[in-house]
């Protein structure tokens, strides 16, 4: 199985990556053997993929790496890098390749710390690969300081290092940053590909597949928790209700603390899942005696330690309702779809009946209205506003 083969519905940028792994390929083999460098090269030191939700930009810069370290000897008989066999390919894949650093947060940024630690692993020579390669997952989470620091590293770059930042647009990267990128969009993967991904992979029923990417619109990793979560279904359940309970202030503002509340749920299980481990893990790394109690000295590692995971909790939760928002966005979309008589596919065909209902009672201006609502609720939550107050004003401007 190639590296490309996990990119879905992204034929352009993987034959962009793969020529562009050939170059780089020919590069390090010339360096290799004291010849000049190629002329002409796909190949340049930072790269910039974008796309909404779903389209596989973080798997996309994973699957480049992997072609970038590839070792396969089929490469001197005129195969392509990216084989997914090789210890080069594989271990990429799995996360242990000593020279590539894979980058992602559950935090709400990435400070500029974190950022210099980058920059001088960044600095050094490959350890046994053939590249250094810095895969920034969240490049749009980067504070001001962050990118600034980064910045530099960019734009003057060890000979032998790649930076491969993530993305959901341009606009979410500092323009000095990405002026110095080489730019690939991908696109949302067509349904029928996800499910077929589904159903070849993870083994899933092909009516449940087809649902769930359906349901999602594309996006892989949602479709795929969709499809094998149960409880990732209730909570879509009760979101897709919602619309036929806001015909009054009670029940808006009832609708918007279930909401809510659901949403610190999902913080407060995955708090119980990690921050337990993480602060005996810590304390045992600290030399806490037996009975719990902490040496002199380690208070500061444990408050910042018990900040993070306040800072990864509230991520959560607004992950989470951003998760509610963008399936009820869906719903109204699919009313609009209805008023206006389009061909366009349903996503929710599993509530069709409540989709006519308020496709008959209202119109296309007032469904339209409805979801500016819902997106001006998650800028309100990407400015900080209190969860409660942005999703009840949101439930108030659904009402009928």
């Amino acid at each position: 199985m190639a590296v490309w083969d996990d990119l879905v519905g992204q034929t352009r940028v993987e034959e962009q990556l793969a020529a562009a792994a050939r170059d780089a390929d020919a590069l390090v083999t010339a360096h290799a053997a004291g010849e000049p460098a190629p002329e002409a090269s796909k190949m340049t030191h930072a790269w910039l993929f974008t796309g909404p939700p779903g389209s596989g930009r973080a798997t996309a810069a994973r699957a480049f790496a992997a072609a970038l370290q590839c070792v396969s000897p089929d490469r001197a008989l005129g195969g392509a890098p990216g084989c997914g066999f090789c210890d080069g390919c594989h271990t990429t894949l799995v996360g242990t390749h000593a020279d590539v650093e894979i980058v992602r947060t559950d935090l709400l940024s990435i400070g500029v710390k974190e950022t210099r630690a980058l920059v001088r692993r960044a600095q050094l020579s490959p350890a046994g690969g053939r590249w250094q390669v810095i895969v920034l997952e969240d490049a749009d989470r980067l504070t001001e300081g962050a990118g600034n620091v980064l910045l530099k590293a960019v734009e003057e770059p060890a000979p032998r290092t790649v930076w491969l930042l993530c993305a959901p647009s341009l606009e979410d990267v500092l323009p000095t940053i990405r002026s110095r990128c080489r730019h690939l969009t991908l696109r949302t993967p067509p349904v029928e590909a996800v499910a077929d991904v589904l159903v070849r992979r993870d083994g899933i029923e092909p009516e449940t597949a087809q649902a769930a990417a359906r349901a999602t619109q594309g996006h892989i990793d949602r479709a795929r928790r969709l499809a094998t979560d149960e409880r990732a279904r209730a909570r879509r359940s009760v979101v897709l209700k919602l619309p036929l309970r806001v015909d009054d202030v009670g029940g808006c503002l009832k609708a918007a603390q279930e909401l809510v509340d659901a949403a610190a749920e999902d913080a407060k299980q995955v708090a119980e899942e990690i921050d337990v481990k993480e602060t005996e893990e810590l304390k045992a790394a600290l030399g806490a005696a037996q009975g719990g109690r902490m040496p002199r000295g380690t208070a500061g590692a444990m408050k910042e330690l018990e900040e993070r995971q306040k800072r990864r909790r509230t991520r959560t939760q607004r992950d989470s309702l951003d998760l509610a928002l963008t399936d009820l966005t869906g719903f109204y979309r699919d009313v609009l779809a209805l008023q206006l008589r389009s061909r366009s596919a349903l996503a929710n065909t599993d509530v069709r009946d409540a989709l006519e209902r308020i496709a008959r009672d209202t119109t296309p201006e007032r469904t339209l209205r409805r979801i500016e609502a819902i997106l001006a609720c998650r800028e309100a939550l990407d400015r900080n506003v209190a969860p409660l107050l942005a999703v009840e004003a949101m439930t108030m401007a659904l009402r009928g």
